[in-house]
């Protein structure tokens, strides 16, 4: 991506943002962690055009909604499985990008209880849609 797409980005657009969201997934590659959920903690930040993101009446429907990406991420988690984060939180963004007002998504996720010599071990995807 060009320096110019990702400062038009910034200029362009408001971030909205969850931040340390916990959710119990059943996740990992490795045979101890197939058993259960372990907690997953997630950041996501979606960029959308101030045009898309600006009220005029202060209503919610003028905006995105932070419930719509708790739920995003809540289907997911529920479909079963996952063996890697990167699977995960590309699957995520992909359906965050797909509303038509985000034109970019940032997103990370953590495992904070795998090794106990490390606050968590994660993976961070940031994607934007190829025109505005």
């Amino acid at each position: 991506m060009s320096p110019d797409r990702l400062t038009r980005l910034q200029l362009d657009c408001r971030r909205i943002f969850l931040r340390d969201l916990e959710v119990p997934a059943r996740i990992g590659a490795h045979d101890f962690e197939k058993s259960g959920t372990q907690r997953v903690i997630f950041n996501i930040e979606l960029f959308v055009p101030y045009a898309d993101s600006t009220p005029q009446h202060d209503q919610l429907h003028e905006v995105v909604d932070y419930d719509f990406v708790r739920q995003v991420i809540a289907r997911q988690v529920a479909s079963g499985h996952v063996e890697l984060q990167e699977t995960l939180c590309d699957a995520l963004v992909s359906t965050l990008l797909a509303h038509p007002q985000v034109r970019a998504v940032r997103l990370s996720s953590c495992k904070p209880d795998v090794y106990p010599d490390c606050a968590g071990v994660g993976v961070e995807v940031f994607r934007m849609k190829e025109s505005p």
